[in-house]
């Protein structure tokens, strides 16, 4: 059995070679990026009491792959059995979190399946996803440096008293932003964004009818 400050030292080892991993497979200034994520991630958790260990853990390895090329990202999905959708072999950087949840599996031996779901999940969502998940999604959207508008100060501020409620409008804000950009949307970050819709429209009606 591991002391308190055994298991410490553990985990601070176990962050330094994820941080050494990165350093030689990312610029500096995604690094910078997964940094405020990791912190941002662990005051949501936090603020919602979710397990803190974990949400850091899944934020400091969110962007594992983020830089593979298009068709190792392709290979290594395939490999795995990966659903490859006609909007992500068109761009398949948008796999890059999917083989991410891989990378962190084979390399860095993470075997907990929220952690593994957290990292697949933080570019396009998932329907009904756990409030860990959902917690990476909003600290990779939501990190300081994503910008200052009163729009992202808004959903900041909503992420600390309603994950569903900042899933919901942080899908809005993501797909605006698509729209009107031209870019490709994928089906997830929708049938993400009507889940959470949906359930939180769901909550109010409960609330009216007791009220």
């Amino acid at each position: 059995m591991l002391s308190s400050n055994q298991n410490s030292e553990l985990k601070s080892v176990e962050r330094d070679r994820v941080l050494a991993w990165l350093e030689n497979n990312v610029p500096q200034s995604r690094i910078q990026h997964i940094l405020r994520v990791e912190q941002m991630a662990i005051e949501l958790a936090d603020c919602h009491q979710i397990d803190v260990e974990k949400a850091a853990k899944a934020a400091l390895m969110h962007d594992l792959a983020k830089y593979f090329k298009p068709q190792k990202l392709l290979d290594m999905a395939q490999a795995e059995g990966l659903e490859i959708d006609p909007t992500s072999a068109a761009n398949p950087h948008l796999l890059h979190a999917d083989v991410g949840a891989l990378v962190a599996r084979d390399t860095f031996s993470i075997d907990d399946a929220e952690v593994l779901q957290a990292i697949a999940n933080h570019t396009l969502g998932q329907p009904g996803m756990s409030s860990l998940s959902c917690i990476v999604f909003l600290a990779d959207s939501l990190e300081p440096e994503r910008g200052d508008t009163s729009e992202l100060a808004k959903l900041r501020k909503t992420s600390y008293h309603n994950l569903d409620q900042a899933v919901w409008l942080t899908c809005d804000y993501s797909l605006k932003l698509l729209v009107e950009t031209h870019r490709l949307i994928h089906p997830r970050t929708v049938a993400t964004r009507n889940w959470f819709l949906q359930k939180v429209k769901n909550s109010q009606r409960v609330v009216d009818k007791t009220a």
